[in-house]
């Protein structure tokens, strides 16, 4: 399939298909995601638990749900929601990630419908999704109100849709500009525009926009001092990541 040129930005897929073979070296290029995940995954889960009424201590508490990951990259979200129990399609516009993702979950021994197209793509296909997780992406599309359109649409009425990215401000362009790729070299220059952030209220305007309900927004916070990530109802000053519901 043809990707969209509405959203799909060439020059930002070519940034991540440079690094794709990193995808799953957590001391590689993708560092700072490795050091996120579980935050993000405990944000996920909890919100999925809740929206579908799923007890998360029992085995596979996902079952017969279906959840779209966009912007899969290498699997660093798939592969968990797969363990458990969701029908997961991966969807990347970058196709030099997806053997790294197929590759990963073959060794893992789990099944993922991975899938070079975008959003677009899969909403003019009828596909429809009890979740779609929408994870640092929605800085790198050329078009926000679009993409999350698109989005929405994929989703089934009551269906839950899960978006995080990085607020503009000058705390931000230090932390995730300056700081991630200038000092600490996380990423390589050029990774992130500072220009494509996107403010809480913005993001929340965009998603309302788009048809969806926003339900909740919470902060990702980095402690230099333990080097760790936690979860913040207050702080979302860089990272944070918003809930909406499809009415």
């Amino acid at each position: 399939m043809q990707a969209s040129p509405n959203t799909v930005d060439p020059a930002e897929v070519a940034k991540f298909e440079a690094m794709a073979a990193e995808w799953w070296d957590p001391a590689g290029k993708f560092k700072p995601l490795h050091m996120l995940n579980p935050c993000r995954l405990d944000y996920i889960t909890a919100q999925i638990a809740g929206e579908f009424d799923r007890d998360l201590a029992t085995p596979r508490p996902f079952a017969g749900l279906r959840l779209l990951d966009i912007g899969c990259g290498g699997g660093l979200l798939s592969e968990p929601m797969a363990r458990l129990g969701a029908e997961v399609v991966g969807a990347d516009a970058a196709e030099g990630n997806l053997p790294v993702a197929r590759v990963h979950a073959a060794q893992s021994g789990l099944e993922i419908d991975y899938r070079h197209t975008t959003a677009e793509a899969l909403a003019e296909a009828g596909e429809r999704f009890d979740v779609v997780l929408n994870m640092e992406v929605v800085e790198h599309v050329a078009d926000p109100l679009a993409y999350l359109t698109a989005c929405m649409t994929l989703l089934k009425p009551g269906g839950l849709h899960l978006c995080s990215t990085i607020n503009r401000n000058s705390k931000s362009y230090m932390m995730a500009i300056v700081g991630a790729e200038v000092v600490m070299r996380w990423l390589p220059r050029g990774t992130h525009e500072w220009s494509k952030f996107i403010t809480p209220d913005e993001l929340f305007d965009l998603l309302t926009q788009a048809g969806l309900t926003p339900v909740d927004r919470k902060g990702f916070v980095f402690n230099p001092i333990t080097w760790g990530w936690s979860i913040s109802p207050r702080d979302l000053s860089v990272n944070y990541v918003t809930a909406s519901t499809r009415p």
